[in-house]
């Protein structure tokens, strides 16, 4: 009998400490789940802005390859019909030789952000914290990104003034990169634009009163152009 009795006075403190454990316990956990989320955000912006640099890096590099090599000959992409006195009359885009350049940077990049290690992204832990003193440090958070069959590549045209009786002709690549990001239990995405320009000449003397070039969806831009010509902007 004093075993139970003493049983029952000592229960009271016992159940005070498993209370008073409990409630830590909770305290933990809640912290534990308010800094995931904010980390899990942290995080998440981190992954974009090391991601986002990471394809920017690798279009410019992929154009830079092509130009190098020769591949934005503009030659073979404009061609120019001219009068007997040699007045330029007419801007005439190859649009075989447009599709064939989209297609081939834009196999490039993907191919090269296929290519990319997950070494090359990953994000130390310390950087997370958002303390100067900690950036850079820590155990590494490995951050993957895959392409997304939406992205795109354009080239267009553009007249630009370059001075008196002189128009500059640039030839644009319009590129869209959809990246997924893969981060330790979630995933996210991003696009990355960049627009470049790959050939360029100077038009001495009036602007052409013809412009032929169809973009990418088959919209005609003769009115466009046109546009351009009559109003001077």
């Amino acid at each position: 009998m004093r075993g139970f009795y003493g049983y029952r006075r000592h229960l009271p403190k016992r159940l005070l400490l498993r209370m008073a454990l409990m409630a830590l316990l909770v305290t933990v956990v809640a912290a534990v789940a308010v800094g995931m989320v904010q980390m899990k955000s942290l995080l998440t912006r981190l992954a974009i802005s090391r991601v986002t640099n990471m394809v920017n890096q690798i279009v410019s590099d992929s154009v830079d390859a092509a130009i190098a090599k020769g591949e934005f000959d503009y030659d073979r992409m404009i061609s120019f019909e001219k009068d007997n006195e040699g007045k330029i009359t007419a801007v005439k885009s190859n649009m075989p030789e447009f599709n064939r350049l989209q297609s081939a940077i834009l196999e490039e990049v993907l191919n090269r952000i296929d290519q990319v290690s997950s070494h090359d992204l990953s994000i130390p832990l310390g950087s997370l914290t958002g303390s100067n003193l900690l950036a850079g440090r820590g155990p590494l958070i490995t951050v993957r990104m895959q392409s997304i069959g939406s992205s795109r590549a354009d080239l267009k045209n553009e007249f630009v003034s370059a001075g008196i009786n002189q128009t500059k002709h640039q030839i644009l690549l319009d590129i869209e990169v959809y990246v997924s990001i893969l981060l330790p239990g979630f995933r996210t995405a991003t696009k990355v634009s960049n627009s470049l320009v790959v050939a360029e000449t100077i038009i001495v003397g009036s602007v052409p009163d013809t412009y032929t070039y169809f973009d990418a969806s088959g919209e005609a831009m003769e009115d466009v152009a046109r546009d351009y010509i009559m109003n001077g902007n």
